[in-house]
């Protein structure tokens, strides 16, 4: 919650102020009657949810408002991919000396794990893939926050 004076001030909840002289202390507000915040002019400035900075441009409002302008689809779009390839990676990394005694040993991996593995790559290519396919910003944040990686057993 915030708080702007008459002045156009802002002002947190816990936060000192001074106003026409007077110094108030940081649990002013959150003590303050209705009655004593209108004799400063206070107004109360609700929370907006902030925009996702990842995807937009954000700038807050006097009022407490967010302008967003949506970044540029085209570099959203050539950066999200290798964030998921890494996440993918870094997940199979903790499962590759299996595949490597596969390889070397002739050692079975178990079949939780093969399933497991083609899981995360299964994920990451449908996360690359409706990456490719959004047609604008909102689209674009709709599949980031749709993410379902799986868990190993």
């Amino acid at each position: 919650m915030r708080y702007k004076l008459l002045n156009g001030q802002m002002i947190g909840v816990n936060q000192p102020f001074t106003y026409e002289g007077t110094s108030y202390p940081d649990n002013w507000i959150a003590l303050a009657t209705q009655k004593q915040k209108d004799a400063l002019g206070l107004t109360e400035i609700p929370e907006y949810p902030r925009p996702d900075d990842q995807f937009y441009m954000v700038t807050q409002n006097d009022d407490g408002t967010y302008n967003a302008s949506p970044k540029d689809l085209t570099a959203l779009k050539n950066h999200w991919p290798k964030y998921f390839q890494l996440i993918a990676y870094n997940i199979l990394n903790q499962t590759d000396w299996m595949v490597i005694r596969k390889v070397e040993r002739s050692v079975d991996i178990p079949a939780d794990t093969v399933a497991y593995r083609a899981a995360v790559i299964a994920e990451c290519t449908r996360l690359v893939a409706a990456i490719a396919g959004a047609a604008d910003v909102p689209a674009l944040v709709a599949v980031v926050t749709a993410q379902a990686w799986p868990e190993q057993e």
